[in-house]
């Protein structure tokens, strides 16, 4: 069944045409009302065409709306206009209840269900935080957010790889070798180097005759991929800098660049001309000395991605690192790739609250909390919906005391009590020997109740918010979705009785249908998020 949008976007598009309306905009605004006592639906393409059209904005929408009034668009059954030209549309009931057999008849695996990748193959590349000791509580928004915007574009059709870039060489690297071995030798620890109790813990399970350059970074990755496991994220390819440096990468990515005639050589260093792709300034490629830049570093790890037959990108990354965005993607272009082929998310940080107070994050001076500890205490679904509850691009609080209360007033508890709550209507139902006969001799037009048709608008929803969070990169939006629906139900199971006393047979088997619809989305926008849909709390 086509998008409500798509319907009224066509409909109004070719409304248009007939009236001459030259050129046609290219985009045909079409949103939800947010006045639902003028239409479910409005559109202000009147105020966008009418100058081009020699009209007034209200003529125009007038005229739009007496040819449209001839041949309505499926599921409409009134056009009014208000204001200075605004088209409301008010859908028929009938389009709700085809909702809800579609829900029923695609399901779990179908519904909200997209093709606009087209099977490209996308890397997300997303953490990656250094290894060099367990991660703190607010690397759990960037792995539940990578992790959530996989599972959307999959759903969407794009073939996704997750990757883990290991930042393992360098001064940080010896920086932990030489703390954990300080700790293990009970001296002090070294200038920089790192503490808190992690380092004591891992000093007292290394071997006498370890390799601490060897043995402290090995256990610093077992303890990432143990914390990200418990939280159900996992990745297709963990990427050692090392190994990239030892295959001659870089070599062969600063060959691409001098190719492109973008690279000269001035106080002995080597530059790339970004100047002539945009930027400011140029960039630094090799240090006197020779030493490989961080940029140089990151063009041949993204030279790389391509090589394996990447088309797409997407990189998520701190916000603290935005200045870096350009002069990647200039170096990216140097190497002869579109830039928009490398997209770059920018996230704000996490701040904690335990007991009322901010926690000051540290890895250094060892003040952090670990994100397998909170994990521990709340579980992974607590942990992931409450991360996918606002959008990256705004900072979060986490308030520890606040995510473990079971009661209405946390979201996450909210939101999977609505999906306990279908299991326990079914029970009862199995309990009362009340079966669910097929659809197709369900009569759906009983269902009227202002609290059904908000269910089922809900439901007539989730594929256009599947498909916004795909293009937007935005899981919060699934998880704002999830949230309302869950809300929606719950006023449902409040008002209206599935069976009972009162209730008629022919209204107990549609409501029984309508709540199987309800789990079905629920079901998936839960999956997305990759939280769980508990059948009891």
């Amino acid at each position: 069944m086509p998008m409500i949008q798509d319907i009224l976007t066509s409909s109004l598009r070719g409304a248009l045409v007939g009236l001459g309306v030259e050129p046609v905009p290219e985009r045909i605004p079409v949103e939800r009302s947010n006045r639902p006592e003028l239409g479910d639906w409005s559109s202000s393409v009147a105020l966008a065409a009418a100058k081009a059209s020699g009209r007034k904005p209200r003529d125009l929408a007038d005229e739009l709306a007496a040819k449209l009034r001839v041949d309505p668009p499926a599921y409409v059954s009134e056009i009014t206009v208000a204001g200075p030209g605004f088209l409301n549309f008010k859908l028929h009931d009938r389009w709700l209840h085809d909702v809800l057999t579609e829900v029923v008849e695609k399901g779990v695996e179908g519904y909200a269900r997209h093709d606009i990748g087209h099977g490209e193959r996308v890397n997300v590349e997303f953490v990656s935080a250094n290894p060099t000791g367990p991660l703190h509580v607010g690397a759990g928004r960037w792995a539940v957010y990578g992790d959530a915007l996989c599972r959307i574009l999959e759903r969407c059709g794009h073939a996704i790889h997750r990757e883990y870039y290991l930042n393992d060489r360098g001064v940080q690297m010896g920086l932990l070798a030489a703390s954990v071995a300080a700790a293990r030798a009970g001296q002090p620890t070294p200038e920089d180097g790192y503490q808190g109790q992690y380092i004591a813990d891992w000093a007292a399970e290394m071997a006498d005759d370890a390799d601490p350059a060897v043995w402290a970074p090995q256990r610093a990755l077992a303890d990432i991929e143990a914390a990200l496991g418990s939280l159900g994220v996992e990745f297709e390819t963990w990427f050692s800098e090392k190994s990239m440096i030892a295959s001659g990468a870089i070599d062969a990515a600063l060959a691409d660049l001098r190719a492109s005639g973008l690279v000269y050589e001035k106080d002995g260093a080597t530059w790339l001309r970004t100047t002539d792709l945009g930027l400011p300034k140029d960039e630094v490629l090799l240090k006197t000395g020779g030493e490989p830049t961080y940029l140089l570093g990151d063009i041949a790890y993204h030279r790389d991605k391509f090589t394996r037959g990447f088309t797409r990108l997407i990189d998520i990354w701190g916000a603290d690192h935005h200045g870096h965005v350009d002069r990647l993607k200039a170096g990216v272009q140097a190497l002869g790739h579109d830039p928009a082929e490398l997209e770059i998310v920018l996230g704000q940080l996490v701040t904690i609250v335990k007991d009322g107070q901010v926690v000051r994050m540290g890895r250094r001076s060892g003040t952090f909390v670990e994100l397998a500890e909170v994990v521990d205490e709340v579980g992974p679904d607590v942990a992931r919906l409450t991360f996918l509850l606002q959008s990256i691009d705004t900072r979060q609080t986490f308030d520890l005391d606040a995510v473990v209360s079971k009661s209405m007033d946390n979201p996450v508890f909210y939101v999977q009590y609505a999906h306990a709550r279908i299991a326990s209507i079914s029970r009862v139902a199995a309990e009362k020997n009340v079966p669910r006969y097929p659809l197709e001799m369900v009569d759906l037009s009983g269902l009227d109740h202002p609290r059904e048709l908000d269910l089922l608008r809900s439901l007539g929803e989730l594929p256009e918010v599947v498909a916004d969070a795909c293009r937007t990169r935005a899981p919060h939006k699934v998880a704002t979705w999830v949230r309302e629906l869950a809300g929606r139900f719950h006023g449902f199971y409040h008002d209206c009785y599935v069976m009972g006393e009162g209730v008629s047979h022919e209204q107990t088997q549609a409501r029984l249908w309508l709540v199987e619809s309800t789990r079905i989305g629920l079901a998936i926008g839960l999956d997305l998020l990759g939280v769980s849909a508990p059948d009891s709390m």
